[in-house]
């Protein structure tokens, strides 16, 4: 029912040495949305400066007095929620302290710090806290819905380092709700209601047991959560993982949180042993009665944030619209299961 459709071609070049060579490119195209990616091989050999070890912290990350994220300025320098969402301002939960966004991308915006350090490298995270920190977001996702069923359309998100669109190295999520939906929870939510009717099952769940068939690309599990390298990536070592059979934030348990935060520190570990230090994260939840999308998390590298740094997107992607990335993912699935094994 779902189509795994890949393409190979070659391209036929003569060498700078006068030799011949074939160099292949598969085009793949994703099963959900239909969009095609591709995956140059030959440019896997290319040499990423900075990216032998993880780079130093960016400049940054020393810069403590003036962050308006650390304790110290916390309750000076950052907004306070509306009385109706919760009457003491802030959200509290372990470490975690979750506020509005001071410049939102939607009618309901807040960010939910998940450590009072003002920088963690990737793959450092506590796992406790990051957990707390997503506990934070569905609350007020929570909060926001009690009072407001139209903004209905949720998303928690993450950008870590300058090169992944952070604009603070202190850690943490961002989480909004809206009743205009973004191009993506738009097309997602269509096409998991559409697949739903006609073959009477949700769409990541007929996604998931071909994947965990197949085994090519899939990597572990932390909990409920399962693990596994995207068929079609949009962007560089593209990790997913899904939550089968769970569609509504509130059936979300405390042990999945916990379990999505170790699931999220296995794969910036990986990353990590990559020599890699930005990336993005991107969760979607509908506040709709039988939503039929399951929920999944989504994580992409970034280009490391350096002086030097090279952007990860090109005019490939910017103007034909198709992700051009190096490493297939089969072998981004091969190399990322160690980092699920409890010894790691």
């Amino acid at each position: 029912m779902l189509m795994f459709r890949k393409e190979r071609r070659l391209a036929h070049i003569i060498l700078p040495d006068g030799t011949a060579a074939d160099r292949p490119v598969e085009i793949r195209t994703d099963p959900i949305t239909g969009r095609t990616c591709r995956i140059t091989f030959s440019r896997s050999a290319e040499r990423e400066p900075g990216t032998e070890t993880l780079p130093a912290p960016p400049p940054s990350a020393l810069e403590t007095a003036a962050c308006p994220f650390c304790p110290q300025n916390l309750n000076t320098h950052t907004p306070r929620l509306p009385t109706e969402i919760c009457p003491q301002g802030r959200l509290y939960r372990g470490e975690s302290v979750l506020f509005p966004n001071l410049y939102p991308y939607g009618q309901y915006s807040a960010v939910s710090l998940m450590d009072t350090c003002h920088f963690v490298e990737i793959g450092t995270a506590d796992a406790q806290r990051y957990a707390d920190c997503f506990r934070n977001c569905r609350d007020y996702l929570c909060r926001i819905h009690a009072i407001d069923p139209k903004a209905c359309h949720w998303a928690i998100t993450q950008n870590h380092l300058p090169s992944a669109g952070g604009s603070l190295v202190h850690p943490h999520l961002q989480v909004q709700a809206d009743a205009v939906a973004s191009n993506y929870q738009r097309f997602l939510l269509a096409r998991a209601k559409r697949y739903r009717h006609r073959h009477g099952e949700g769409l990541l769940s007929a996604y998931l047991r071909h994947e965990m068939r197949t085994s090519a690309r899939w990597i572990g599990t932390t909990g409920r959560w399962q693990w596994l390298s995207a068929f079609a990536p949009e962007g560089f070592y593209e990790i997913w993982g899904i939550l089968p059979g769970v569609t509504e934030l509130r059936a979300v348990t405390s042990d999945d949180w916990q379990m999505l935060a170790q699931g999220i520190l296995n794969s910036q570990k990986y990353y990590r042993s990559l020599g890699r230090n930005g990336y993005n994260l991107g969760l979607l939840f509908w506040g709709i009665d039988k939503c039929p999308v399951e929920v999944r998390v989504v994580l992409k590298v970034r280009a490391n944030y350096a002086p030097w740094v090279r952007s990860d997107l090109t005019g490939f992607e910017m103007m034909l619209g198709d992700m051009a990335t190096f490493t297939a993912p089969e072998a981004v699935a091969a190399a990322a299961k160690r980092f699920w094994s409890p010894s790691t």
